[in-house]
């Protein structure tokens, strides 16, 4: 979120989707708020925990201006305690699209009765590769389709630097797991976590799931798994790099989304970023701020010595994937079209 930047207290419009969430939660109390976590994705809690972290001196309007929001979006929901798959698919699919709510679909689908599989979301990622890195290269490639973009690139990370380029064009080249072959995946990893459940779909894997995957690796990690795959095959490691995506995308991003990226950025990473980008893209950015904004982002930008090459692209990344979070979720569109007049 751009640190209070344009904010005004009770201005609903001026506080990021996260910052609400964790106003919110810190308003629960301890123990409501840990009911409420234990039903969110890792990347979640790890998000709003550090942002309820970094909270301090929350204004009454503000909050109340968060609970308020939050009462009047609960009473405009519909479908309450409908327990439906076939529910939750026209749901998502109204929502997102055909295309867009496939991949989402089988993960929440999927996540409903794979408690093998899903316990390891919640694990650190040097953990999960000492628990897989003895496995088949195919068997590591269909636990990291699964698993978050992030949380995998950090996983192959901790893997043998010989095996990252052979796990990586697998997922490429994977085209959907025999249900009877996840679930038996599913069954092993339960035993050693303890637990039961079976799957039911089978929708991991892909060109798209492994640029997304190359996409949080560090530059110099990036560069040698795509030139080990260009040498095995250059016709898939070129589909892979046009799945990428990369800084200068957000040049291909339009104003209202640009605006809804920098609502959900902290100041200090975007200048991080920005330390490494072209004159186009700091105008980008620029020019979808308040001038205000923009004119102390210039200044903050000017005053910050030199930056190592490894923490801006380490940056970068982070921007990233808050984009391709708010594309996934259907709230900015990668390359759209829109307007370019709201400031944040």
């Amino acid at each position: 979120m751009m640190d209070n930047i344009g904010e005004e207290d009770g201005n609903i419009k001026n506080i990021s989707g996260a910052e609400r969430a964790a106003i919110f939660m810190m308003s629960l109390g301890e123990q409501n708020a840990a009911e409420v976590l234990k039903h969110m994705t890792p990347n979640d809690v790890q998000t709003i925990g550090s942002i309820m972290a970094s909270l301090s001196n929350v204004s009454n309007k503000k909050v109340d201006a968060v609970i308020g929001a939050f009462v009047n979006t609960a009473n405009l929901q519909s479908g309450v305690g409908v327990d439906s798959d076939e529910y939750i698919r026209k749901m998502l699919i109204n929502a997102l699209g055909e295309d867009k709510a496939g991949s989402v679909i089988d993960r929440i689908l999927t996540s409903k009765s794979s408690k093998g599989l899903e316990s390891l979301k919640w694990m650190d990622p040097r953990a999960v590769a000492d628990v897989v890195k003895n496995e088949h290269p195919q068997i590591i490639a269909i636990v990291l389709s699964y698993l978050d973009s992030g949380h995998a690139a950090e996983i192959l990370q901790h893997l043998p630097e010989r095996a990252r380029s052979d796990v990586l064009m697998r997922i490429a080249t994977l085209e959907g797991v025999p249900p009877a072959a996840l679930q038996e995946l599913n069954e092993v990893l339960e035993k050693q976590f303890s637990g039961s459940g079976s799957m039911q779909n089978s929708g991991v894997g892909g060109v798209k799931v492994a640029a997304d995957i190359l996409n949080f690796m560090d530059g110099a990690s990036e560069t040698a798994i795509t030139e080990a795959i260009t040498e095995h095959d250059e016709e898939l490691a070129q589909e892979i790099q046009d799945q990428m995506f990369v800084f200068e995308n957000l040049l291909e991003i339009d104003g209202r989304g640009i605006q809804a990226i920098l609502r959900d950025v902290q100041s200090e990473q975007l200048i991080t970023a920005l330390k490494g980008a072209d004159d186009a893209m700091k105008e980008k950015i620029f020019s979808n701020m308040s001038s205000r904004a923009a004119d102390m982002m210039r200044e903050d930008l000017e005053a910050k010595g030199p930056v190592r090459l490894k923490d801006v692209e380490a940056a970068q990344k982070e921007v990233l994937a808050v984009a391709q979070r708010l594309a996934e979720a259907g709230e900015i569109q990668l390359g759209g079209k829109g307007s370019d007049d709201e400031y944040v």
